[in-house]
């Protein structure tokens, strides 16, 4: 088993043991299960996953670090939210803000629309977490 800990600057979302976690981080997805080697890494906008008794649970989670060692997983997040917590219209809203940002400024260089390609990756994980459809 893994002990989860999930905190935000608001509140602690989530600690408990679970089996698994599946977080974004800036290099991909990365899977972590029991005895994992030390690791930390940045977090990049996306779904958050872990597994408990068989169920997976997910969180839409932006910006923040992870850090594992000795089978405890600690995630520090911007904002976390679960399905519930989801405001699937401000989600939707923002992300069609997103893309006529990103759309406006297509002839600028990558590095100058990385800010807004973060907030349409968020955009994009609240709507799959609340069930909306990406």
């Amino acid at each position: 088993m893994l002990k989860l800990e999930i905190v935000t600057p608001e509140k602690r979302v989530f600690d408990a043991d679970v089996e698994s976690v599946t977080v974004p981080t800036a290099s991909g997805e990365a899977g972590i299960f029991p005895n994992h080697a030390p690791l930390v890494s940045a977090l990049k906008p996306g779904i958050l996953s872990y597994s408990l008794k068989g169920n997976t649970e997910k969180l839409a989670v932006s910006g923040g670090f992870v850090e594992v060692s000795e089978n405890r997983v600690s995630v520090l997040a911007d904002t976390a939210e679960t399905a519930d917590e989801v405001d699937l219209e401000a989600a939707r809203s923002d992300r069609e803000a997103a893309e006529k940002a990103l759309a406006a400024s297509a002839a600028s260089p990558v590095e100058e629309n990385e800010p807004m390609r973060e907030k349409l990756e968020a955009a994009n994980a609240r709507i799959a977490v609340a069930g909306g459809t990406k």
